[in-house]
């Protein structure tokens, strides 16, 4: 019998073999490579907002429109003022006397800008606070890892900041930390403006400071010198959480345990250790806070014959009677950079003087925003400085 023929409808009718649809094409602007960047001050004070003005002038930018004040139950209150979705948002914060404010300011402007649905949002912080207690002490906490969760629980994914007080305190955060350093601004500052600053030794007040300043005597082939003896009290001379709880007269031992009993630490007198006599004396920390020990130190210094003495450092915070205490010493002058607000401090003395580092912190956030290396910030720079 022959063979029935089946006959297929036309494509046309049958749903198996429809031609597919084609894809709404997608808006251009969905596919751009680099959104926008807005850079916000979080300072609710005037005199804080004048690092985060000198940025945005180099990056030829405006600051972005925010309100930050302080309610009258003593609340801080933000509130962003145009559209931040889809940016790149580099939140500039200065510390000022009032650190738990600024703390706070920052926080809830990362997360006010966070529900907004910023694409990234960048902390310049050029002093970090509590970067201190970044040791755990007796009893104490490690306060500066508490920071760095809050920050990150906040929404901020990248902090630029500069000269941790300890590097080590970069392993806090879960993103990533740009470490800038202020000491090529100092450098050229000494170069410059120091006269006959061959004639000069670089000098650490403490041996915890010595690492510093041999990247300075290196960098500018000068001498170094260090004071070490009874006078200087550091941080490492702490009780931390290794001898706690503390040795108890006639405690009760456990038969047949007899551990090594540590020595107590007996500073010898204080010495100096380098030539300073006839030269200029220029000592170099990361922190100028409480005056008590640099004026010490210059004394010490005096004694040994150097007959001018500078104290170079990034942060001049410059707490308490630290102006009037300068004045009466025997420093000649104190240089330090923008990185924390001290205009009222230099009203009162005269002897401070500024360096301002906004360049770096402009074209670090330049190259973060385009994608860019910042291998050429760090150029230079070892391990150890």
């Amino acid at each position: 019998m022959p063979k029935k023929l089946l006959l297929l409808p036309p494509l046309s009718a049958c749903s198996a073999f429809r031609a597919p649809r084609a894809r709404p094409a997608v808006p251009p602007a969905m596919n751009a490579a680099r959104t926008g960047y807005r850079v916000f001050s979080a300072n609710s004070t005037a005199a804080c907002t004048e690092l985060a003005k000198r940025i945005t002038e180099r990056l030829g930018a405006e600051l972005g429109k925010s309100v930050v004040y302080q309610e009258t139950n003593g609340e801080t209150r933000v509130e962003i003022k145009e559209s931040v979705r889809g940016q790149d948002i580099f939140i500039i914060q200065t510390i000022p006397r009032d650190v738990n404010t600024a703390v706070m300011e920052l926080l809830i402007m990362a997360y006010a800008l966070r529900t907004a649905c910023a694409r990234n949002i960048i902390g310049v912080i050029p002093y970090f606070p509590y970067s201190k207690q970044s040791k755990m002490r007796k009893r104490g906490s490690i306060v500066c890892k508490l920071l760095a969760s809050m920050l990150a629980k906040a929404g901020l994914t990248h902090i630029i900041t500069m000269d941790l007080h300890q590097k080590e305190i970069q392993g806090f955060f879960s993103f990533p930390v740009d470490n800038l350093r202020a000491s090529p601004f100092l450098l050229q500052y000494i170069q410059e403006e120091i006269p006959n600053y061959r004639n000069a030794v670089i000098v650490a007040k403490s041996p915890d400071a010595a690492k510093r300043a041999q990247s300075y005597a290196e960098r500018l082939r000068l001498g170094l010198a260090v004071i070490h003896g009874e006078a200087q009290c550091t941080e490492l001379d702490m009780d931390d959480g290794r001898h706690s709880p503390p040795m108890v007269k006639n405690a009760t031992v456990h038969p047949g345990l007899e551990l090594p009993l540590m020595m107590a630490k007996e500073k010898p007198p204080i010495t100096v250790v380098g030539d300073v006599g006839g030269r200029i004396a220029i000592i170099v920390d990361d922190i100028i806070d409480d005056v008590e020990s640099f004026v010490a130190a210059a004394e010490i210094l005096k004694e040994r014959g150097a007959y001018k003495i500078y104290v170079m450092a990034t942060h001049g915070i410059l707490s308490a009677d630290a102006p009037r205490l300068i004045e009466e010493s025997s420093i000649d002058e104190v240089v330090v950079t923008n990185t924390v607000p001290h205009e009222v401090q230099k009203l009162q003395c005269p002897k401070i003087k500024t360096v301002d580092i906004s360049l770096i912190l402009s074209e670090a956030i330049r190259r973060i925003h385009n994608g860019e290396s910042m291998a050429y910030l760090f150029r230079n720079i070892t391990v150890d400085d």
